[in-house]
């Protein structure tokens, strides 16, 4: 189709040339009233068939009816139906009824397929497998059962079922609409009927030409500016209002009618008041009246509902249900015309005597009836002195936002009419679209905040697929996390050959899924294989035939039984060269009947865990085997230190294509000197995301979805290029894109309801470079995570020239910088900087605890920008993209306490406009959260626990808020999730306050008793956002920021979280085999001997570390003299830094001095 532009008119208008274009199209249409269908009938009595091609294209205005149906006597069928404007296919292939099997197959497709508009269906079916296609959108599915064939008897029907009460039928509703092109298997049912074919039968009036409809449909743009005035008769006491509504917001003025005007103006509304329809009278107390009716209104179906006025009564009915009165007692009657105001008021009401309460209508009207005459829609368009605006005239621009599902982890989709929201309540994820997991993703941030062994939740790949799930993480030496089993017992196993072994199959406590995902992040792993033997053999004795085995996590036999050798089938004594029988690789081969323990540790990771293991040579006398597979245990996270160095500018690293067409989170760590470079880019056709450095000062997140680029830009008041870790986190998703660099506030930008929101990309993913080799990155890169998955630099370096494997510097795997600590590079080690953190210390280990009296308080004033909302500071907006709204905004609380009196108020958050954020113990002890956002609303109240806190122990609390979302832990307890009420938003907060207040606006009674007595106890390690108000009080007291108001002592009560229990350890042998069990005892003189040696050895030790001592002393205290010293610390953990407690600003300048060469 082509148009041309002719001529213009001076009054307005352009003349155009429409030429047409194209093939030759046939067209069979058959019109269905309801009550008519076409049957086509086989030839024999049933039909039987592997694969079935049923097409067609549809159009209607009514939301319920069956457009296919076939079923066959021996429980078959095949139902294509509409259902809420929604189409469904019923699919069963089994020899049984679906209400007593549940075995058919249900699938939906489309939404809003009652708009009167034509849409193409097809269905293919081979075997059990189908493809369901609705407007170019295709669902694959199986159909479940055992057959494979579709089994129809007599006749398959279209249009709708002629016997309602046949058995098997689902719907009870005809199809009311047109048909076009219907084929079954080839056959064009619709021209057989044309053509009167004896096979098609039609049952009612079917007619070969497509209806128009007779209804006109108007749709309400928007909620403040469209409004419909039409003139209504009111002269004999009596007015009705019929209509019908679509629409998916909750709250919206249908109409609002003047019935009288004096003494005082009486207005009668209909309004949407939380999906329900609130009738009510306004203008007077004695003449006010409401009634509700109906709910769930906005679901996006049409809906009908009729008014009627008669002398003093008011009537509302609501899809033909059962009417709701109300009395109008007092009302005059003083008007012989009135005007009926739908959807809204006039913006100017200089004239009208309109009454809108809240917001006007947004959706579709159709069907409008006053005084039971049929409303003209078209004539008002056509009338150039119709009052109306901003209206869209004989359409329904109604859209489902939530088809397809763009909520993510099975978030729910809820809409309104311009935008689609995700409600991830109990999905364990937060987030615009539920995409990023509110755990950690190891057990080792755990360790960082002073958590002792415990169950904790974690998820594994962050905002991957997997789910979160529960292990134990037990706190030792080193972060073990642990999964267990179901067979954890010692088993007794006897009488079993290798022809028929016992054999153990192993279900873990986690998915196989989440046990590989753990297995491949953790630095090392292992699995306990306690085997303790008497005359039963691991191997023959001939020739070394397996006579045992166990089944790798991939179900590979394998036969060693310790190490990480998998090559070598020998068992623990063989490797350490300390076997019963040297003679033999196992202790149990020397098969003695006695017995024997060839305990080992199992640590190759590709082979772990065990899933399954089988004992072969307990048949024969006195043969026995004692059997204990321990748990599966892990510790490291070898992905958070895999780095890649960069030293050449058209240098670069190359990875398959970013997925990230619906949403896309990327972070890492970098560290450079140089002024700019390019962290990461991916290319499409016109699409594209780029993630740079484009200043010292500036970091640039940039995407294009083919209609322009959109920059989103942070600026740090330090130099990022600094030779310092600086930490960034970049996400977008199809309703908002952010941005963040360490710990500055977030740079948040939501993208428009109308804009593409697919990022279509083709490349390879560069990283440190760009496809045209230009502005390369130079420094070093680390931790790069793209949607939970880690990308390994560290092998790719190998073989990429001018990029090198790790990093330089001493912030490594050795440094550990706890609690957020950052760790900063000196010229010769490094230093943890606890600026911005609730601890002090060397590591940032130390807890910053005081003990509060009855009257004691700590006033903290908070300065930008770390006043709690991390978004509100002024900025320009990307073209095509608007800044996030106020309920975005986001705190992070955290502290420890220790008390035993009640009720006491331990914190308290207030903003400018009298809110605030209370946390308080109530009189029974339990912790309870309040939240004063809107005055309209009072306050919210949060409860996560009944049991007392005040019971003389140490507990830990964390709160985080993001937008409506409120999470909450206590001490090691699973995270609970809260909902503030929509449209809450705590602006930019202003002051913190410790303990009792005074003078406060807050009302709540329960509050004002608890800020009276204040708190009594001990409270350590508080942290609102990155303010750390008391370690201000006890470390800088004298700061303008800081107000201290009674007795205040520092306290050790902290460290008793901070101190790490080594009780809670190993519970099986350590990595090394319990070689020795069950072996005969040493005799007397060899211990006598060995203690004798064992004093001399001990005594050389000590007089050597005595002498070195000594050394070590002068050399420290010459050296004193010259160097100033430097608090420096090495560990052999990783520094598992955790982004949001990062430092926002690095206080400490670059040393200009210290040089960093990236060889």
């Amino acid at each position: 189709m082509r148009l041309l532009p002719l001529e213009g008119s001076p009054k307005g208008g352009m003349g155009l040339r429409l030429e047409v274009y194209g093939c030759t199209y046939k067209s069979d249409v058959a019109d269905f009233d309801g009550r008519s269908a076409l049957l086509y009938r086989f030839n024999q009595k049933s039909t039987s068939t592997v694969k079935d091609v049923i097409s067609l294209r549809f159009r209607s205005h009514q939301a319920e009816g069956v457009l296919v149906h076939g079923e066959g006597q021996r429980g078959d069928f095949l139902t294509l139906e509409l259902q809420r404007g929604r189409l469904i296919l019923h699919l069963n292939l089994d020899d049984a009824k679906p209400q007593s099997t549940g075995r058919s197959s249900s699938v939906m497709l489309g939404s809003l397929l009652d708009d009167h508009h034509w849409h193409s269906v097809q269905i293919e079916r081979f075997n059990k497998h189908v493809n369901f296609t609705v407007d170019g959108h295709t669902q694959h599915f199986r159909c479940l059962g055992q057959e494979d064939t579709l089994e129809i008897d007599y006749e398959l029907s279209f249009g709708g079922i002629p016997l309602p009460g046949k058995p098997g039928t689902f719907l009870h509703e005809n199809f009311h609409g047109c048909i076009e092109n219907l084929n079954y298997n080839g056959v064009s049912v619709i021209d057989m009927a044309k053509r009167r074919k004896p096979q098609i039968y039609t049952v009612g009036n079917v007619t070969f030409s497509c209806s128009e409809s007779s209804s006109v449909a108007v749709t309400f743009l928007s909620s403040t500016g469209s409004f419909l005035m039409l003139p209504a008769d009111y002269s004999m006491e009596s007015l009705s209002v019929r209509l019908q509504f679509r629409t998916w917001n909750q709250e919206g003025l249908l109409f609002s009618v003047p019935l009288s005007l004096d003494p005082d103006p009486i207005n009668l509304l209909l309004q949407l008041s939380q999906a329900r329809l609130l009738l009510s009278l306004s203008g007077g107390q004695q003449n006010a009246a409401q009634v509700l009716s109906g709910q769930n209104l906005n679901d996006g179906q049409w809906h009908s509902i009729a008014v009627e006025v008669k002398g003093q009564k008011v009537s509302l009915t609501v899809n033909n249900q059962k009417p709701v009165t109300m009395e109008t007692s007092g009302l005059i009657q003083n008007m012989q015309r009135t005007s009926i105001f739908i959807g809204g008021c006039p913006l100017f009401q200089c004239d009208f005597n309109c009454e809108n309460p809240n917001k006007g209508y947004q959706g579709c009207l159709r069907l409008l009836f006053i005084n039971n005459h049929p409303v003209d829609i078209l004539q008002i368009q056509q009338e150039t002195l119709s009052n109306y605006s901003q209206i869209s005239f004989d359409v329904c621009n109604i859209q489902d936002r939530c088809l397809p599902i763009l909520c993510e982890h099975g978030g729910q989709c809820i809409q309104s009419w311009d935008q689609f929201y995700c409600d991830c309540s109990g999905t364990g994820y937060t987030g615009a679209t539920c995409h990023n997991s509110i755990y950690e993703r190891s057990c080792e941030a755990f360790r960082k905040t002073g958590s002792q062994s415990s169950v904790f939740t974690i998820d594994l790949d962050g905002s991957g697929p997997l789910e979160h799930t529960q292990v134990n993480c037990t706190m030792a030496d080193k972060v073990w996390t642990v999964v267990g089993h179901d067979h954890m017992r010692i088993i007794d196993i006897r009488g079993s050959t290798p022809r028929s072994p016992f054999v153990l199959i192993f279900n873990y406590t986690i998915s196989p899924y989440h046990l590989r995902s753990l297995v491949t992040s953790s630095e090392h792993c292992q699995q306990e294989v306690i085997y303790r033997c008497r005359k039963s053999r691991l191997f023959d004795t001939w020739d070394g035939t397996p006579l045992s085995w166990w089944l790798d996590r991939d179900g590979v036999k394998r036969t060693y039984w310790g190490g990480f050798l998998p090559g070598v089938q020998q068992c623990s004594c063989s490797l350490d060269g300390n076997c019963r029988d040297m003679n033999y690789f196992c202790n149990c081969d020397a098969d003695q009947d006695t017995w024997a323990n060839d305990t080992g540790v199992l640590s190759y990771k590709d082979h772990l865990p065990l899933s399954e293991i089988a004992i072969g040579d307990t048949n024969r006398t006195n043969s026995q085997a004692e059997l204990q597979i321990g748990p599966l245990r892990c510790y490291g996270d070898r992905f958070f230190w895999n780095s890649a160095s960069f030293y050449q500018e058209s240098s670069y690293l190359h990875f398959p294509t970013l997925q990230a067409e619906l949403s896309v989170d990327i972070s890492l760590f970098f560290k450079t000197s140089a002024l700019s470079g390019v962290f990461l880019e991916n290319l499409g056709v016109r699409d594209f995301i780029r993630l740079e450095l484009s200043s010292p000062y500036t970091v640039n997140l940039t995407f294009d979805l083919g209609d322009g680029p959109v920059i989103i830009t942070v600026q740090s008041p330090v130099a990022l290029n600094d030779r310092q870790w600086h930490y960034i986190r970049a996400e977008r998703n199809v309703k908002e894109a952010s941005l963040q660099v360490d710990s500055l506030p977030l740079k948040l930008n939501e993208a428009p309801s109308e804009r593409p929101y697919r990022l279509q990309l083709s490349s390879q993913l560069f990283v440190g470079g760009t496809a045209s080799r230009q502005r390369g990155f130079l420094g070093c890169l680390r931790a790069l995570i793209i949607n939970g998955v880690t990308l390994d630099l560290y092998e790719r370096a190998k073989t990429t020239p001018g990029v090198n494997s790790g990093c330089p510097g001493h912030c490594t795997s050795d440094s550990v910088c706890h609690n957020g600590g950052r760790c900063v590079e000196e010229r010769s080690s490094y230093t943890c900087d606890c600026t911005q953190t609730a601890f002090d210390g060397p590591h940032c280990r130390t807890a910053l605890a005081a003990s509060f009296e009855s009257g004691s308080s700590v006033l903290y004033t908070l300065q930008e920008p770390f006043s709690g909302i991390l978004n509100e500071e002024a900025r320009r907006s990307p073209a095509g993209f608007h800044d996030a709204e106020v309920t975005k905004s986001q705190e992070k609380v955290s502290f420890g306490f220790l008390t035993h009196h009640v009720p006491a108020l331990i914190l308290t958050a207030h903003t400018l406009d009298q809110h605030y954020l209370a946390v308080m113990l109530t009189s029974n002890g339990s912790l309870q959260i309040q939240y004063l956002l809107n005055k309209e609303k009072g306050t919210e109240k949060f409860s996560p626990g009944s049991s007392s806190l005040a019971d003389r122990r140490f507990h830990w609390v964390k709160i985080n808020r993001k937008g409506q979302e409120l999470f909450v832990q206590i001490d090691n307890t699973i995270t609970q999730q809260y909902s503030l009420s929509p449209g809450s938003a705590l602006s930019p907060v202003r002051s913190v306050i410790l303990g009792r207040i005074q003078g406060s606006d807050i009302t709540d009674k329960e509050l004002v008793q608890a800020g009276l007595r204040g708190f009594i106890g001990c409270l350590s390690s508080v942290q609102f956002n990155q303010a750390t108000p008391l370690k201000a009080a006890l470390q800088n007291s004298q700061s303008p920021l800081v107000t201290v108001i009674g007795r205040l002592e520092a306290s050790s009560c902290g460290m008793i979280s901070s101190l790490n229990t080594l009780s809670n350890t190993h519970t099986h042998s350590d990595d090394s085999a319990k070689t020795d069990q069950g072996k005969d005892p040493l005799k007397k003189a060899d211990q006598n001997d060995l203690a004798l040696i064992g004093g001399v050895v001990a005594a050389v030790v000590f007089i050597t570390l005595c002498v070195l001592a000594i050394i070590i002393h002068f050399l420290y205290r010459h050296r004193r003299t010259s160097a100033p010293s430097v608090i420096t610390g090495k560990m052999h953990r990783p520094s598992m830094e955790h982004p949001p407690y990062r430092a926002a600003l690095d206080l400490h300048k670059p040393n200009h001095d210290s040089k960093e060469y990236y060889i």
